[in-house]
Order: structure tokens, then C-alpha cells, then sequence
């Protein structure tokens, strides 16, 4: 039998650390549980797939995702001064809170980046948005994804995941 590869439909497991251009640790799964993700369902940022694509279990990638392949380039567009009073919020909102909002496509996380007495000002950009995101992989597990993962669009633990 030929060893796995990764490509669409299969479920990997991967340990992975992202870190930004200063070298700073922004996410890590190690010394955590390994990320298991479906390849091709859109689980992971386009560029970060796109440098899996092929690699089999053992194998460890470094790489540096553009910000177009990754969480996009900052929209200055998506940050806006709201009213304080539409917050439903007990307590002092700090900046870099980050709260649900609805929006035309549904929910998204906003975070606050500046407060005063009247005024709330929020960035619906993603946290990472015009970064470049520097990635070290180490291929853990590659297997067939389950009919079932497969209609979820996610990998199952033991027992499945409760749907």
C-alpha cells in the first residue's frame, strides 16, 4: 500500500507554530493536542493548504504566507465609530475586547481598538489582516475522511462531535 499523501478529503493532523515577521509566537499547537483539519474544506488560509498539498506524515514545512493568501490585506472600511449605548455590555469595554456583531452576512467578531464617554470604535478585520503569517508544520497523521466529516466539513474525535 502506497503511503498517504494529503490531498482534498483527508483528514491531517498537524502540529503547527505561526509566527509574525518579528518573530514573535502568535499560535502554537504544540505541547497541546495536534489541529486535525479536512484538506479542501477551507479549515486552514488558502496558502497555508496550498504548501500541504502533497506532503505525507514526517514531513515538516516552513513558510511564509502572504497576507492575499492568508487573512487578506487590512480594509480600512471595516472600522467604524459606533454609538456606546448599542453595546448590551456590563463593565468597562477596553480596548481589544472583542464582541459578536450581526452584520449582512451573519455574525462576525469585531474588537474594540479605541473608547471614550460617547463613542466605541470597532475593526471587523480579522486580527491578523495584513500580515504576513510564517508558518513550521510537522505532518502528523494523514487518513480518509469519514462520509460523515466529510458532510460536517470537520474532523471527528472519538464518538464523533455531537451534531
Amino acid at each position: 500500500m502506497s503511503e498517504l499523501s494529503i490531498a482534498a478529503n483527508k483528514a491531517v493532523e498537524i502540529h503547527y507554530t505561526l509566527t509574525n515577521d518579528k518573530g514573535e509566537t502568535v499560535d502554537s499547537s504544540r505541547g497541546e493536542a495536534p489541529l486535525p483539519y479536512i484538506h479542501g474544506m477551507e479549515n486552514l488560509v488558502p496558502g497555508l493548504e496550498k504548501e500541504l498539498e502533497g506532503k505525507k506524515v514526517g514531513d515538516v514545512i516552513k513558510t511564509s504566507v502572504a497576507p492575499a493568501e492568508g487573512y487578506g490585506e487590512r480594509n480600512p472600511e471595516l472600522t467604524q465609530a459606533v454609538p456606546r449605548d448599542v453595546f448590551q455590555f456590563d463593565g468597562d469595554i477596553e480596548v481589544g475586547m472583542r464582541f459578536e456583531a450581526e452584520a449582512e452576512h451573519g455574525v462576525e467578531l469585531v474588537t474594540v481598538v479605541a473608547v471614550d464617554d460617547k463613542v466605541v470604535t470597532i475593526d471587523a478585520n480579522h486580527p491578523l489582516a495584513g500580515e504576513t503569517l510564517n508558518f513550521d508544520v510537522e505532518i502528523l497523521s494523514i487518513r480518509d475522511a469519514t462520509s460523515e466529516e466529510l458532510e460536517h466539513g470537520h474532523v471527528h474525535g472519538e464518538g464523533g462531535c455531537g451534531h
